[in-house]
């Protein structure tokens, strides 16, 4: 069993003994805990707190438990039930709330589940706060209300729709020609939340030819979920034998978004953000922020249009941290994460489906041709499954000691740039593993290059 206490949330496998997944009493004394912490924290006059989930098993069980919580600590929920992540956070300003919980635990697989934490912004709380959370869960240091206190539960239904229109009316997005390009667009959905808003997304964008693989929203996921190659044979198979000019791939709570060319090969995660990114800045240039782990294409990309790129730490709130200071104008991570301002700050697939259909409309060129124009990066993804005995702090500093001749970035983990190359690596948030992140011209050079650095870890 595992349970995660993180940046990313509170994230764990459903059951188990207390404290060691993510059981029923974990759920309650960690929803108690951040309500406790936004009683404290948020100034402004709000009683509410919004709670979406995506379509997982075990959401509607922790959903009951979340909701009881908040009301027993005396708010007011707004339950807008399967629903996600971006619509959740658009959910929270919208209904001027003073927080939010999304319950979902994104890529991880069937028997995970996890409670992430909004502020009055729809932004997930920063490392402090998040600490904070944490402290207040482990010494209890929360009171229930009395029974003339208790919230009440609001339920709406509506934001999905809010969210799907808000994304319709962007500037950047252009219904008249998606809908004149008349494309025959691929889904797979992995049967979460995903499978009822990306269709119903293209539908309001004029796509009529809309094959839809894995979206029925049962929580039984098809395959492994999380958007990457080894896990997209299916419409991988599907585009190769349709007429489908592009594939779009979510994940359960549809904050990453991966791409699949119209001959069944892979667009690449990575390139989701250096594409959108590079038909953006055409139109308004400005600066742009993507994490250590992202690929150097959307630094290539842009300064070409004369603007400057920052990189920041790993994590959706770091990036989004950086975007501000910045005034960034788009931004996000590798992953498929495209964060836009101009709707909101967090990772949205619904933006980038709309953004990325209006740059096949307008270019007229298909996605195998638009992948071409791009820097021709290559990302290899490697891990070292992390055991009591390895001290991670002191593999790291060892690694920058080593590679101290070379270009050494510290603000989260180590990263090591190379002239025509880079290595990553940093303890995940979300898994017990050392994540090694490693890019070149070719796949093979990059792989060589992880493979080449979990020898020096071992060696050490």
């Amino acid at each position: 069993m595992s349970l995660i206490k993180s940046i990313s949330g509170i994230r764990g496998t459903i059951g188990g003994p207390t404290g060691e997944g993510l059981s029923g009493v974990d759920i309650v004394k960690f929803t108690a805990a951040y309500a406790a912490f936004i009683r404290k924290s948020y100034k402004g006059e709000s009683n509410s707190i919004v709670v979406g989930r995506d379509a997982r098993i075990s959401g509607k069980m922790v959903e009951h438990l979340v909701v009881g919580t908040l009301i027993s600590m005396g708010f007011d929920v707004i339950n807008i039930g399967m629903a996600s992540t971006p619509t959740t956070e658009l959910a929270v300003t919208g209904e001027k709330a003073c927080g939010g919980i999304i319950i979902t635990a994104s890529h991880n697989p069937i028997q995970w589940n996890a409670l992430k934490l909004l502020n009055s912004d729809g932004e997930f709380l920063n490392d402090a706060e998040g600490k904070e959370v944490i402290r207040i869960a482990d010494e209890e240091d929360f009171e229930f209300s009395d029974v003339l206190s208790l919230g009440k539960e609001y339920h709406n239904d509506a934001y999905t729709l809010h969210h799907i229109e808000m994304v319709k009316n962007l500037k950047l997005v252009d219904v008249e020609a998606i809908k004149a390009a008349n494309f025959i667009v691929a889904v797979d959905a992995v049967n979460s939340v995903g499978g009822v808003v990306i269709p119903m997304l293209l539908r309001a964008l004029g796509v009529k030819n809309i094959i839809e693989l894995n979206c029925e929203a049962t929580g039984k996921f098809a395959h492994t979920p999380e958007p990457i190659p080894q896990n997209l044979t299916q419409i991988s198979e599907l585009m190769a034998n349709s007429d489908a000019q592009v594939g779009f791939v979510v994940d359960p709570d549809v904050d990453r978004l991966a791409i699949v060319m119209e001959n069944g090969e892979m667009f690449v995660e990575e390139n989701t953000l250096v594409a959108i990114a590079d038909y953006v800045l055409q139109h308004t240039p400005g600066a742009t922020v993507s994490n250590l782990s992202s690929s150097r294409g959307l630094r290539d990309v842009t300064e070409a249009h004369g603007c400057t790129y920052t990189a920041a730490a790993v994590g959706e709130v770091n990036v989004v941290t950086k975007m501000k200071e910045t005034g960034a104008v788009i931004g996000g991570e590798g992953n498929g994460g495209v964060i836009y301002p101009e709707i909101h700050y967090g990772r949205d697939a619904l933006v980038g489906v709309a953004l990325f259909l209006t740059l096949m409309a307008k270019s007229g060129k298909k996605v195998t041709e638009i992948k071409a124009s791009l820097p021709q990066y290559a990302i290899a993804k490697n891990k070292i499954e992390l055991t009591p005995d390895i001290n991670v702090d002191a593999v790291l500093e060892e690694v920058k000691k080593k590679y101290a001749g070379e270009k050494v970035t510290d603000i989260d983990g180590v990263k090591i740039d190379f002239k025509d190359a880079w290595v990553h690596l940093r303890k995940s948030n979300t898994e017990p593993i050392i994540r090694i992140y490693s890019e070149a011209a070719t796949l093979e050079e990059a792989d060589r290059l992880g493979r080449d650095m979990i020898a020096v870890i071992e060696s050490l």
